[in-house]
C-alpha cells in the first residue's frame, strides 16, 4: 500500500498505507467573487460525489472480499440509511490514519486507522463523520473545494451554476475536500453527534473516549507532522476525551477502560 500524495508530490492528509491517491494538479486559487456562487445542499451532493468517485478510480479500494472490507461490513452494514441519510462507504488501503464523510453520503475509512482501533472506536469515529455531514459542516467543505477547484472568476461565480469539473479540476477537488477542516466549533459538535450515535444503537461510549486517547497518542513520534498538521483546527484530542467520559459519567454508562496505548500490532480484523 502507497502513501496519499498529490501528483505535485504535495502531502495532503494525514494517512494512507501503501495506495496511492493522486490529488491532482494545483490550479491557481479561487477569485474573491467566488463567494457569490449559489450553493445548494443538492450542488454539495453532486460535486461530492463527482470527487469522491474520482478518488475511488484513482487509488487502491479495498475489494469486497478484503478482511478489511468484511470488518467495515460487519460494524456498519447495518448503517447505510442513518438519520435519514443513505450511506455508501469503502475502505482505501493506505498508510495515512484517517476516515472522512462526504455531502453525497460517502464515507471511506483508511486501512491503517483500521488498524489501530477497536471496533467501538471505529465506530465513534465514523459516527463522528457522519455528524459532519448531517450538521451539513460538509457542504461548507465541499462549496470551498469546487472554488478552489474550478478556480472561478467572478463572472461565473453571479451566474449561480455550478459548472463541469475537468480530470485534473476534479483531482484538485479530491485535494481540497482531503485537505478541508473543520472549526473547533464544528468538531464538537460532530462529538457530540458521534455520543449520540453510539448511545441510541446501544454501543459503548466508551469506545469515543479511548479513540480519542489514541489519536492523542498520535501527535509525537514520526506521525506528529502530518497528524499535527490535520488536527490543527481540531479541539484537544485529550480535552476530547475527558468531555466523553463526563458525559458518559453524567449518563452513568462510564466504565473505566484503564490506560489507553496504541497496538504494537495490527488489530484482528
Amino acid at each position: 500500500m502507497k502513501k496519499i500524495i498529490s501528483i505535485a508530490l504535495i502531502a495532503t492528509v494525514s494517512f494512507c498505507m501503501n495506495a496511492q491517491i493522486n490529488l491532482g494538479k494545483m490550479t491557481k486559487a479561487a477569485s474573491s467573487g467566488v463567494a457569490a456562487l449559489s450553493f445548494s445542499n443538492a450542488d454539495a451532493q453532486k460535486v461530492a460525489k463527482e470527487g469522491v468517485e474520482w478518488m475511488d478510480n484513482n487509488n487502491e479500494v479495498a475489494s469486497e472480499n478484503d478482511p478489511y472490507t468484511i470488518r467495515l461490513n460487519r460494524l456498519f452494514g447495518k448503517h447505510k440509511n442513518e438519520d435519514g441519510l443513505p450511506l455508501n462507504y469503502k475502505v482505501y488501503l493506505v498508510t495515512d490514519i484517517n476516515a472522512f464523510a462526504c455531502a453525497d453520503g460517502s464515507v471511506r475509512v483508511f486501512s491503517s486507522l483500521m488498524d489501530i482501533m477497536t471496533d467501538d472506536e471505529l465506530l465513534a469515529i465514523i459516527g463522528h463523520e457522519i455528524g459532519h455531514v448531517k450538521n451539513e459542516d460538509s457542504k461548507d467543505a465541499v462549496k470551498n473545494a469546487y472554488m478552489k477547484a474550478a478556480a472561478m472568476e467572478a463572472a461565473s461565480a453571479s451566474s449561480n451554476t455550478v459548472q463541469v469539473l475537468n480530470d485534473s479540476q476534479l483531482g484538485e477537488l479530491a485535494n481540497n475536500l482531503l485537505d478541508a477542516k473543520h472549526s473547533k466549533k464544528q468538531e464538537s459538535e460532530a462529538d457530540d453527534y458521534s455520543y449520540d450515535f453510539m448511545k441510541k444503537h446501544n454501543y459503548n461510549v466508551v469506545g469515543a473516549y479511548t479513540a480519542f486517547k489514541k489519536l492523542a497518542l498520535l501527535g509525537g513520534g514520526e506521525k506528529a507532522t502530518s497528524y499535527q498538521r490535520m488536527m490543527s483546527s481540531h479541539p484537544d484530542s485529550e480535552k476530547r476525551a475527558q468531555i466523553i467520559k463526563s458525559r458518559a459519567e453524567k449518563d452513568g454508562v462510564w466504565n473505566d477502560p484503564g490506560e489507553v496505548k496504541l497496538p504494537t500490532e495490527r488489530i484482528t480484523e
